[in-house]
């Protein structure tokens, strides 16, 4: 697979892991945040969320718009789209509030924006900690 470009642009395109749901977000990205509340680790089943938002992009699914399934955590602000068929992580628009999150990790464009903090730190899981002095390998241990 080919690096990817690292550009800005006003067209990011994403899909899901399964390959049945591909999308397109026309805007520019605001924010970016990594999230360690309770709520984020339990959705992505990792350290955090990795999130971008936007108050003004749109969200044009391409493909699959079927199988995009969206979760509402009850009395929060807690909102999460997903697959239905491989349970990827995909974007949710809410017009009426004006506002678009998409998970980093769904877009195949890459974005220049940088996270611009860690939200909910206190919430972290210990393994989470240090992360930097975990070592690093480009493939499973072991492999060439």
């Amino acid at each position: 697979m080919a690096p990817r470009e690292v550009f800005m642009s006003s067209i990011h395109t994403g899909s899901c892991l399964c390959g049945g749901v591909r999308f397109e977000i026309r805007g520019e990205f605001t924010a970016f945040y990594l999230c360690y509340c309770r709520r984020c680790q339990k959705g992505t089943g990792s350290a955090h969320g990795a999130n971008l938002f936007s108050g003004s992009a749109s969200l044009v699914w391409l493909q699959g718009e079927a199988l995009v399934q969206v979760f509402r955590l009850p009395d929060s602000r807690h909102v999460r789209g997903f697959c239905q068929c491989c349970g990827s992580a995909l974007p949710v628009q809410d017009s009426a509030a004006g506002w678009l999150m998409a998970p980093a990790g769904s877009l195949d464009t890459a974005v220049a924006l940088r996270p611009r903090g860690r939200l909910f730190v206190g919430s972290r899981a210990g393994w989470a900690c240090e992360l930097d002095r975990v070592p690093e390998f480009t493939a499973l241990p072991g492999e060439k």
